[in-house]
């Protein structure tokens, strides 16, 4: 059985992800990592930037990876939440990327410059006091005054059920999928491939452990689409099904996302040891950077493509940022890079912790309390990202006058 993206799908993705880019320069940031490791590839990153200890990295640290995710017993904590680009690498990476992606929000938000300067400093501060805390201070700890961004999505992913989530991702609490804008029709291969990768093991395994009825059950898939969702991934295989637990006493329902993973751009560390299959690496970056999604994957193959599958829980939410206040941009620049902060930590022994965060207080100039490193590097980058968004807008967006 071999299956390939059709032509005229692939053509619709990748004008819908040029548009989606050009609807705001913290758009374009969120689904041009490329341009970020170009600028590293380039050299000047590479002279600037220290190398911190090797680990697992998001590789893709922007505010809309970042949010509430549910363990299998439905607890929530803010953490990573998008594992596409992860790889064992420099952890300053991330820090790099979560700083241009406030930066961008706050101009944006039309924050003065001094704002954002303050939100490196914020940052840092955040991030360190990660290094600082017990191997088992749980995830939200110690990151200080939780910011308006987080609470709100927090409250909202508390008291979310399954109809929430299927109203939201599928328009009813029906189980079916309602093909239109973002669901398309598959083929009869796609479907038999996608009804044999539900009943492997590994996959039905991982949804069973989240179904807490205690009896005895079996998954079997009732519906299934093609998802037009996310924008760096646009293009690649990407399908939404529902999965019926089906037991003695009643029926319980699973959306289940099935996402095509590719070998990532952001460096790896020479000499790290990673999966080479593409979707194990993510679940192996999964399992290390954020446990509450790392316990909720499995991995598959469908006609030669590796997929990582995980169940979505009501309670998994990304963070929205339309504006910022001034304070409020200051609170989150401390609190998410806690959160990217303990995500490292957490892989690291307490040497290399204290060597890392020694690493991270060297380079302070005048005036500024984040590493000058973090500063240049962010400034840089901003101005890039600024004209490449201008250029972009410029040839995808003006025949479609958006």
């Amino acid at each position: 059985m071999t299956i390939t993206v059709p032509a005229q799908r692939l053509a619709i993705l990748h004008n819908r992800r040029d548009l989606k880019m050009a609807r705001s320069a913290h758009a374009y940031v969120r689904g041009n990592t490329h341009r970020f490791y170009e600028w590293l590839l380039e050299g000047r990153g590479g002279r600037i930037v220290p190398e911190g200890p090797a680990v697992w990295i998001c590789g893709d640290c922007h505010l809309g990876n970042l949010g509430p995710i549910a363990d299998g017993a439905g607890r929530v904590a803010i953490q990573i939440r998008d594992l596409d680009q992860a790889v064992i690498g420099n952890p300053a990476h991330d820090l790099i990327r979560l700083g241009l992606s406030l930066a961008t929000a706050a101009r944006g938000s039309d924050l003065p410059g001094v704002v954002t300067a303050k939100m490196m400093e914020e940052m840092v501060e955040g991030y360190e006091a990660a290094f600082c805390e017990p191997d088992d201070d749980h995830d939200d700890e110690g990151a200080g005054d939780e910011p308006d961004i987080v609470s709100v999505v927090r409250k909202r992913a508390l008291g979310r059920r399954w109809r929430h989530l299927a109203k939201e991702r599928l328009e009813d609490v029906e189980p079916r999928i309602p093909l239109g804008k973002r669901f398309w029709p598959l083929e009869e291969a796609e479907l038999a491939g996608l009804r044999g990768i539900v009943t492997q093991p590994q996959v039905s395994g991982m949804i069973l452990a989240l179904d807490h009825k205690g009896d005895e059950r079996e998954p079997v898939m009732v519906d299934a689409a093609y998802w037009m969702k996310g924008c760096s991934s646009l293009g690649l295989m990407r399908y939404a099904a529902i999965v019926a637990l089906k037991g003695q006493r009643e029926t319980d329902y699973a959306l289940v996302d099935l996402k095509e993973a590719v070998g990532p751009i952001a460096p790896a560390a020479r000499g790290a040891a990673m999966p080479a299959d593409p979707a194990d690496r993510v679940l192996a970056a999964a399992q290390a950077l954020s446990p509450h999604l790392g316990q909720r994957m499995a991995t598959a193959r469908l006609s030669g493509h590796s997929l990582f599958i995980r169940e979505l829980m009501p309670q998994d939410l990304k963070i929205e940022v339309e504006q910022f206040s001034r304070g409020e941009a200051l609170k989150a620049a401390r609190y998410l890079a806690h959160v990217v902060g303990r995500a490292h930590a957490r892989q690291m022994d307490r040497a290399v912790k204290q060597e890392w965060a020694r690493e991270l207080h060297q380079g302070r100039s005048a005036g500024l309390e984040a590493p000058s490193w973090l500063w240049r590097s962010v400034v840089d980058l901003a101005g890039r990202h600024e004209a490449g968004y201008l250029e972009h807008c410029r040839t995808h967006a003006l025949e479609a006058q958006v």
